[in-house]
């Protein structure tokens, strides 16, 4: 699919017409018009009878070559699946009995109840902004998420890098609340894991993961259907006599509907651009803070497009009956911003909330 320049208020303007001051991105996001179309196309398709199969793994692959390039990575470390918990699962069975996993404190629960559960790990605990700190020798992992979901902390991904680095110690970023609105470097890391229906705009059902090519040699093909085959047409009975030479070979069969919609979802961001959304998205989290302050509630600081404001969560159901949508995560308020939002809908949020 041919990418070209969209701006940020074109794309706003013909791709989304909200019916509520929609500050709720970090719970789901809203689907273009675009991708609305083609998953009615594909729904419309499948119910003629006029064709055999689901959906197109061309759609499959677009949106594979689209979320590579919102990343920084080519294709072919690009995995592509239904959600973050079975990637994280894979990478879980890939760590032999007995190895550190290091986590932050709170971390979202797809992050840590893969390796937590297994039973044989040694899982350790720190405050986010201590997590640098508390890589050792002896760690085989550090995960994280690169935007905390509950409070919109964004993590200091060059000192976890650094410090993972200069142990041996690999790393796995989960990517879910940040990618679209923030960039990210997913070669820097041995694993990248994303759900793609917040700010990635997809339908529910296409997650990626992003795995260096060294760290494909230590991830067992525990998932290996026929579509993680070098030859998936000649692979569909019998075992696989050899998996794809590239991230591919971790591929979960795909959910089409989701998938002919994320391609074209992703196309979306890539026309307005990832420096774009973030100052946009940032710009208005920031302006939203001050407001907050100016009417005495304290958020948590710093540049995320999330904002979480500790202790209000219960005022979420007021808001909601106002027509301003956000969600309430461990006591807080959180409120997230993206291209479909305006100055307009910050001070709406602030007029509710006074």
């Amino acid at each position: 699919m041919e990418i070209t320049s969209l701006s940020l208020s074109q794309a706003a303007a013909t791709e989304f017409a909200p019916e509520t001051t929609y500050l709720n991105s970090a719970t789901s996001g809203l689907l273009p018009r675009r991708t609305i179309r083609a998953v009615k196309a594909l729904a419309d398709h499948n119910a003629s009878g006029r064709a055999a199969g689901a959906g197109s793994f061309e759609a499959v692959e677009a949106a594979r070559s689209a979320f590579a390039g919102l990343v920084g990575v080519g294709p072919d470390r690009v995995a592509t699946g239904g959600s973050v918990t079975v990637h994280v699962g894979l990478i879980a069975a890939s760590l032999p009995p007995g190895a550190e996993v290091l986590v932050p404190e709170g971390e979202f629960s797809s992050v840590v109840s893969p390796f937590a559960l297994r039973g044989d790990l040694r899982m350790r605990y720190v405050p986010l902004a201590d997590l640098a700190d508390a890589v050792r020798p002896e760690t085989a992992l550090v995960a994280f998420s690169s935007v905390q979901s509950a409070d919109g902390r964004v993590a200091d991904l060059a000192a976890v890098r650094a410090a993972a680095a200069s142990y041996g110690a690999r790393t796995l970023v989960d990517a879910t609340q940040s990618a679209g609105w923030s960039p990210l470097d997913a070669g820097a890391y041995d694993y990248t894991v994303t759900g793609g229906f917040k700010f990635l705009l997809c339908p529910r059902g296409a997650s990626f993961l992003t795995v260096t090519e060294e760290a494909q040699a230590s991830l067992p093909p525990v998932f290996a259907g026929w579509v993680a085959a070098e030859d998936p047409w000649n692979s569909t009975y019998g075992p696989i006599e050899r998996l794809a030479p590239s991230a591919r070979r971790f591929d979960e069969p795909p959910a089409f509907l989701a998938y002919h919609g994320a391609e074209h979802s992703l196309a979306l961001l890539a026309e307005v651009g990832t420096d774009a959304l973030y100052a946009h998205a940032t710009g208005l989290a920031a302006r939203f803070r001050r407001g907050l302050a100016g009417i005495g509630h304290q958020a948590v600081p710093g540049e995320s497009a999330i904002v979480a404001v500790p202790g209000l969560g219960a005022r979420e159901p007021d808001l909601a009956r106002a027509g301003v949508m956000v969600s309430a995560r461990a006591g807080n308020l959180r409120a997230a911003f993206h291209l479909y939002n305006t100055e307009a809908d910050v001070d709406r949020a602030l007029n509710a909330l006074s």
